[in-house]
């Protein structure tokens, strides 16, 4: 067959074409992942953006990657001690010992910190001596995936106890002397069975905190409510939002009580898959939200401490980050924290910081973020840039589909040295890749087929010249 010179030109100009296309959008992940450095110093990119110096320690709690059981070396569960200007202070690895997960951490009185950790199907807790990295003690509890363990009254774990089968969910008393758990809560009691998820995860009680002397704030996450528990009557004293009541809460995580100068009860909580922190003031039996942050900037955030200075204290865990905002949502520190930080605190401000709430400072009403500089060029940016894209046309509510299950599920699959454009950049080059290499195989089909027949014909007669040797 006759072939044209310029034919023959304009396919090579195509080859080349889609061959530097291939490696434009492959080039920024190759060298990222060349130049990338990760040190015992700073494990994962860990970095800083400081408008205003912190008060004290931040404590980060990393979740970590895991995937069926199988931890993730580069990517592992640890507790990340930060200065004042975003100086990393020490790296505390789950992968070092048996912690796939690290979940709820609480700075004890004595300068220690309490840790909650899933450990290959039990519930891992034990007291962390910063400044040894050593365990003063370890408990272990025959549960699984728990989130949060308080422990109270010198020797009793307060346990939020998720994921039991069969909706067998509850909180409980643990008894570290004795070993006897010394009451118990169980959802089923005071739940019809049709609210909630699953059977395997039907509370997803993400939560607990002692509040009052026998009385504990619980958030059972997909009842999207926050509840009051009160230990001598089993009743439940107080309860905000309702199952499928979106509009209050959506799957929350780690909400804290706060008490106006009025006395009026008020819950701060990270409202997670509504994308924003909210504060919900109970006024003569009513709740009233009197202020919100986000939902712009938020992806998933996962917890939410008031800070005594009135700032607030957030973990934005798909955007891979903590900050410190103003009331008026301006961030003025703010630290980036893969992979999926789940609990923050300041080391000296103790488990609860018990700032002032917003209608005391006289800050209530809705704000958007400013002021942060990591997370939209250094975190899930492709995410961003979707939403904001198709904001108001007709792919809408697809594009924002497509952004929440990016955000939520890249940062596991990614490679530590690639930032999200990069990752997307990569699987752009490989789809250029692989659909040229389809391109080529079916225009070429006929000489690959004569040659798959040749090398055919040539294995019989090699295979008919054995035989009549």
């Amino acid at each position: 067959m006759n072939v044209s010179a310029p034919s023959l030109s304009r396919r090579w100009l195509i080859r080349g074409g889609v061959a530097l296309l291939a490696l434009a959008l492959l080039a920024p992940a190759v060298i990222s992942g060349a130049t990338y450095l990760l040190t015992d110093e700073n494990p994962g990119n860990l970095r800083a953006s400081v408008d205003e110096p912190a008060n004290g320690t931040t404590i980060i709690s990393i979740q970590g990657f895991h995937f069926q059981g199988m931890a993730n070396e580069n990517k592992p569960a640890r507790l990340v001690a930060v200065g004042p200007q975003g100086e990393i202070e020490w790296v505390h690895n789950g992968s070092g010992f048996d912690a796939t997960w690290f979940y709820d951490v609480d700075p004890l009185d004595n300068g220690h910190l309490l840790v909650t950790a899933t450990a290959q199907g039990e519930t891992l807790v034990y007291e962390l001596d910063p400044e040894t990295q050593e365990r003063v003690w370890t408990e272990r509890l025959d549960i699984h995936d728990t989130h949060d363990v308080d422990l109270i009254n010198g020797d009793e774990l307060l346990v939020a106890n998720m994921r039991e089968d069969g909706k067998e969910d509850r909180i409980f008393v643990h008894n570290m002397t004795t070993g006897e758990i010394e009451w118990e809560w169980r959802f089923d009691d005071h739940y019809p069975e049709d609210v909630g998820g699953p059977s395997n995860d039907w509370t997803h009680v993400n939560d607990i905190d002692k509040i009052s002397d026998g009385e504990y704030l619980v958030s059972p996450r997909n009842f999207d409510q926050v509840i009051v528990v009160n230990r001598s009557t089993d009743e439940i004293d107080m309860k905000l939002g309702e199952d499928g009541d979106h509009d209050t809460l959506y799957e929350q995580h780690n909400p804290m009580y706060l008490e106006s100068e009025d006395g009026d009860p008020t819950i701060l909580v990270a409202d997670s898959e509504n994308d924003r922190i909210v504060e919900y003031e109970n006024r003569d039996g009513e709740w009233n939200r009197t202020w919100n942050l986000g939902t712009e900037g938020l992806s998933w955030p996962r917890d939410a401490d008031r800070l005594p200075n009135g700032n607030t204290l957030v973990v934005d865990t798909m955007n891979q980050r903590v900050f410190e905002t103003t009331p008026e949502g301006e961030v003025v520190w703010e630290f980036r924290a893969p992979w999926a930080p789940y609990d923050v605190e300041r080391m000296h401000l103790g488990d609860e910081p018990g700032g002032p709430t917003a209608s005391d400072i006289g800050e209530t009403g809705d704000y958007d973020l400013t002021g942060s500089s990591l997370s939209v060029q250094d975190g899930e940016g492709v995410s961003f840039w979707v939403v904001e894209t198709f904001e108001g046309t007709m792919l809408e509510e697809q594009a924002t589909s497509f952004a929440r299950t990016w955000a939520h599920v890249t940062p596991w699959i990614r490679p530590v040295w690639m930032t999200g454009w990069e990752f997307l950049g990569a699987i752009g080059g490989v789809v250029v890749a692989l659909a040229w290499g389809l391109g080529e195989t079916v225009y070429h089909r006929r000489r690959i087929r004569g040659g798959i027949s040749a090398m055919v014909g040539r294995a019989r007669e090699w295979n008919d010249r054995r035989r009549t040797k």
